[in-house]
Formats: C-alpha cells, structure tokens, sequence
C-alpha cells in the first residue's frame, strides 16, 4: 500500500497525500480514510481530492500530530469493501465545438470519438474546481487531449469536456480551458436541493449520445 504523507496547511489544517498515479483503488482508500476521521475530535471538515484528503481542525480541540496519527492508523487498516455509489446516466448532445479538434489530435473520426467516449464508465474520484464539477476516472486512453491553448473565458453551464486524462461537466458557466465535445441539460448543482451536488465521490457514470 502507498504510504500516505502528512503536511501541515497552516495552523489549522493537515493535508494527507499520496505519491501518483491515481487508480480507483487508492481513491476508495481515500473515501475509507475521509469516513474514518470525520466526525472525529476536533475535525471540523473531510475534503477529499484526488490522491489527497484536507482535514480542517480546532487548534483548540486537538494538536495536529494526534491527528496526524489517527490519519497514519485508519490509512494502514485494510480497504473493508468499495464504496457502492450510485449508476448515473448523463444525456448529452455531442456538438461542442471542439469535438473536431479532439478527433484530429487523436486520429479517430467525430463519431468514433463520441463512441469511444460513451462506452466507458467513469468513476467520480471527488468533487473540486467549482460546486459540482465531478472529476471522473476512466477515460479511454485514445481520448486523452491536452486542454486548449488558449481557454475560455466562459464556458456554458452543462458542456461537456475533455481535459488531459480526464473528462468532465462544467456544472455553472465558468472561465475553463477544456476541449468541449458536447452539452448536456442535467443541473449538476443546485443549492436549494439537498444534497447540492447531483453526482458524489464513488458514483458511476455513463454518456449516452441523445439527438439535440
């Protein structure tokens, strides 16, 4: 198993890293790890990131190095099961503007693009960037595509996008550099529902091509 690194964050907060690569594995470890100290004395918030987890704390409450080690002995328990989340099927109209950008760097057709790209299923390693925008797992090699050279300095609410290794939904318009493939009309983030975020860390997803 990686072993996990603690660093300080200022005063009140550690943050627990693991060296690359990223696998799913490694990820649900960090899901285990978020579970096992949240609730715990003096933690105030569990934010897991992608081979990280953030704890904020009450300096008044506890020291960081209790903390520091209950983090080292819930890291070193064995993963218990994988997190069951949720299927998710996210409708998308596949007429980004990028799309043909993307097929040209890879080689492949539009359409061999969108195939390729709604066959995986794409597991949610945490939420980060902006409320609700899932960073997935499980990109198909031959899609991987660096991001533009020049970003966006707004990108729609609901567009769908590449970014490297990585695929994802811009939930609200934003300034982004991904290269768009296509849209969709699902609300990513609300803040009156509860929860807020329509897909958690541990969730499957899957694309389906819809027409517009």
């Amino acid at each position: 198993m990686s072993e996990l690194s603690v660093h300080p964050l200022g005063e009140a907060a550690l943050c627990c890293t693991l060296a690359p690569p990223v696998s799913l594995a490694l990820q649900q470890h960090i899901w285990q790890l978020a579970d096992a100290l949240r609730g715990a004395p003096g933690v105030q918030a569990v934010i897991p990131g992608m081979n990280n987890l953030t704890l904020v704390f009450d300096p008044l409450l506890t020291e960081a190095a209790t903390l520091e080690g209950a983090a080292q002995a819930a890291w070193a328990r064995p993963l218990r099961r994988a997190r069951a989340g949720r299927r998710v099927e996210i409708p998308v109209v596949y007429d980004g503007p990028d799309l043909a950008n993307v097929a040209r760097h890879c080689g492949l057709t539009p359409d061999e693009v969108v195939r390729r790209h709604t066959a995986a299923a794409y597991d949610v390693y945490f939420l980060g960037f902006q409320p609700g925008f899932a960073y997935l797992g499980g990109l198909d090699d031959t899609l991987h595509t660096p991001r533009r050279a020049e970003p966006r300095v707004s990108v729609p609410a609901g567009s769908v996008g590449i970014g490297g290794a990585q695929t994802g939904i811009y939930p609200l318009a934003s300034p982004g550099g991904w290269q768009l493939i296509g849209r969709t009309s699902v609300a990513l983030f609300d803040a009156n529902a509860q929860p807020p975020t329509a897909l958690s860390p541990g969730d499957r997803v899957r694309f389906v091509a819809v027409a517009a």
